[in-house]
């Protein structure tokens, strides 16, 4: 599916573009051999020839949408400028999310998990080997944005979830992609602030449990629902995952903060 997706891709974007796409890079769960059908989308870098024209847009913009729903070929475009500075501010670059095409809004894509992601993982489709590129990972950049994201983002995300819940019964069935996602997520930050490399979801919930025994029950049932097992979650699950997000980052500003 991920060879056959990308293929469809490059075919298309030749015949429209030819010359345009000069090299693409498979990253997030494809190249951490964590791949499941159902679940992960195909995550990419793409290197153009040129910066893109108005007509260059309008194309991509077309291609994308003749793209399959579902998995969603998703990726960040590089002109040859920032593919040899590999920007991790969040710019507004060409990137599709979700199947979506986007070009004048931040892509927070752009950032240094990402270009570690590429350096360590990466699985060329098109052009040099990933070691040719020059694909540069400024530690201190990478252990703030990791740092600043548990903290503006996740923790954010869960704080409202105890008061939203306050008269909901513990027992009520609950989503299972956002308690997997609450679970996961967090664990693969404090992962790479750790050990310097990126995990997929489904080793971040073994880390989870070794970090914190009381959630490996939870980690367990969140890596299983997400393999397409039969798990159930409840709001008591939902909230367990809230406790969890905050652990997780309260112990990574401990360890690895200021």
């Amino acid at each position: 599916m991920i060879e056959a997706l990308t293929r469809r891709y490059l075919h298309t974007v030749d015949g429209a573009l030819p010359g345009y796409v000069r090299a693409l890079y498979v990253v997030g769960s494809a190249a951490l051999g964590a791949w499941q059908p159902g679940a992960s989308d195909v995550d990419t870098v793409i290197l153009t020839s040129r910066p893109p024209t108005r007509d260059d847009l309008t194309q991509l913009a077309r291609i994308h949408a003749g793209m399959p729903r579902s998995p969603h070929f998703d990726g960040v475009y590089l002109e040859p400028a920032l593919s040899r500075s590999w920007p991790a501010d969040g710019r507004a670059v060409p990137f599709v999310v979700d199947g979506e095409f986007r070009t004048d809004t931040p892509c927070g894509e752009l950032n240094p998990v990402l270009w570690l992601t590429l350096q360590r993982h990466g699985i060329p489709a098109r052009g040099p080997s990933v070691a040719e590129l020059g694909v540069r990972v400024d530690p201190e950049q990478l252990r703030r944005y990791n740092l600043d994201n548990l903290r503006a983002y996740w923790q954010p995300g869960v704080a409202t979830l105890p008061a939203q819940l306050a008269g909901v019964a513990p027992d009520t069935p609950m989503d299972g992609e956002v308690v997997s996602w609450f679970v996961l997520g967090p664990a693969r930050l404090h992962y790479t602030l750790g050990h310097g490399d990126v995990i997929a979801k489904a080793a971040a919930g073994e880390y989870l449990a070794s970090l914190f025994p009381e959630y490996a029950d939870l980690a367990r049932r969140a890596v299983g629902w997400r393999a397409g097992g039969s798990e159930r979650f409840t709001a008591a699950d939902l909230l367990a995952a809230a406790d969890s997000v905050n652990a997780v980052a309260d112990d990574a500003w401990r360890h690895f903060g200021d």
